[in-house]
Formats: C-alpha cells, structure tokens, sequence
C-alpha cells in the first residue's frame, strides 16, 4: 500500500470512528460538550505554541490548561462567563510578561508573550464560543448550522475546485485553493444550510440560511488560510498529528473557530433585531 492510499485510509476510518463520537458530545450540551469542546481548545493552543515558540515550558502548560478550561467556564458560570474569561485573559498576558522578566529570554520576552496571548486566544475563542451557542434557545441546532456552514462550504470548494479550478486563489499561501473553488463554497454553505431548514430545522429562517452561509463562505476560508499562513511562517507542513491521517486540530478546525463567533455574534445580536 502507497503512502498516498495508507494516508486516505487513515482518514476514513479516524472520521468514522470520531464524527459520531463528537457529534454525541456536541448533542448531549453541558459539561460533556464542554469537556470535547475544552480537550479540543487545548489541543489547539498546544500546536500553536509548539509551532511559534517550539517548546512547551511551565507558562506554555498553564497556558495550554487554561485554554481547556474556558467552554467550562461557560456552562458553570454562563451569566458571568465574559468576566471570568476576560480576566483569564489578563491573567495568561501578565504571567507571560512576569515569567519572562524573570526567566528570559529579555530580549524576544515581550514578542513570545505575545504568542502566548495569541495562542490563548485562538486556540479557545472560537470553541469558547460554540459553547455558549450551544447554551442558547435552540443551541443544539445553531451548533449544527456552524458546522454546516463550516462542512459545506469546505466540500463544496473542494468539489468545484477539484474539478473546475482554473484560477488561483491565493498560490502564495495554499497553492491548491482556486476562485472557482472559493465560488463553489458559497453555494455549498448556502445550499446545506437551506437543508437544514428544509428538513431538521423549520424555525430557521431565509435570512438566517443566506446570512450565515455567505459569512460562513468568506470567514471560513479566512480561517483556513490564516492558519496556512501560520504553517508557512514557521516552515510547517502539518499543525501537529492528533487525529491520524488529519494532522493537528488547528488543521481540523481552523474554519470552524471563524465561524463560530460569527454565528453566536448573529444569534445573539442580530437575529433578534431583524423581526
């Protein structure tokens, strides 16, 4: 067996085995959906700090923790979630500048506490936020319609950009991604989305499909090209190797963390003004 078909073998059964897995945990909500969502954002900061700063110190672990520990802080304590993780935050930015005045290096302190932050940031708000939609009226099926918008789009690009692709989109940083691709997507986000609404989730309206799923078409790219970005910065090929045959979970879900804070932003915000 090549290494190209060991490869794609290695995909199918690891999305076999853990779609049901995760998709069980994303229904059941709670602390259960808190803890994937928790084991997931820590994953994410681990890879980042690996990538950037190539070790995982003491402040990197309790970076790492405490990244795993914000989905959490949702279902505990959901009317005080936006303090407690806005200190969080102040508390990994002040360890950082305090643990390098201390332990060095001085000179590049304040740029690799920088990457802490950074890494803190991205590897939980996006997952952080998936879990507060999921806490909302209906939060099961906005859950779902991130992860539909995110799945939509990304194999709809890869159909139209696999077999229609001509133009590319953007060579300098993922050279197999083409506009015809990029157009595709939306009709994917748009067109599952609409699904959706036909068949598990009539309370969702026109708006609410053709919204999502055209923010959904431009973020979720966004997403998926900031990370390639990242890799390329570093000279990395895969974020890391957590899932078999999927590389790391930045990999995994570096369009997904996009969307999700769009999709709780219009829940929460929008929607609501728009009747």
């Amino acid at each position: 067996m090549t290494d190209k078909n060991r490869n794609l073998l290695l995909r199918v059964i690891s999305a076999l085995v853990l779609l049901p897995v995760v998709l069980y945990l994303l229904y059941r909500g709670g602390y259960l959906t808190a803890g994937l969502l928790g084991f997931a954002a820590a994953a994410c900061v681990r890879e980042y700090l690996l990538i950037t700063l190539k070790e995982l110190n003491p402040l990197g672990w309790g970076t790492v923790i405490a990244a795993g520990l914000m989905p959490a802080v949702v279902v505990w304590r959901p009317h005080d979630a936006t303090a407690l993780i806005s200190a969080a935050t102040g508390v990994v930015l002040f360890a950082g500048w305090i643990w390098h005045l201390l332990n060095g290096p001085l000179q590049d302190g304040p740029q690799r506490t920088a990457q802490v932050l950074t890494a803190f940031i991205y590897g939980h708000g996006g997952l952080t936020a998936l879990m507060a939609i999921r806490n909302l009226d209906e939060g099961g099926w906005w859950v779902v319609a991130a992860l539909v918008i995110t799945w939509g789009n990304d194999t709809a690009a890869y159909f139209f950009g696999r077999f229609l692709g001509k133009h590319k989109l953007y060579p300098e940083v993922s050279p197999g991604k083409s506009w015809e691709g990029f157009f595709g997507g939306f009709v994917g986000a748009i067109g599952f989305m609409f699904l959706q609404r036909q068949f598990f989730a009539p309370f969702l309206t026109v708006t609410d499909c053709i919204f999502l799923g055209v923010c959904g078409s431009l973020l979720g790219p966004a997403g998926d090209l900031c990370e390639s970005m990242l890799k390329r910065a570093y000279g990395v090929k895969d974020s890391g190797n957590i899932i078999p045959g999927h590389g790391g979970m930045l990999d995994r879900i570096d369009a997904l963390i996009f969307n999700a804070p769009m999709v709780l932003l219009y829940v929460q915000f929008m929607r609501p003004n728009l009747g």
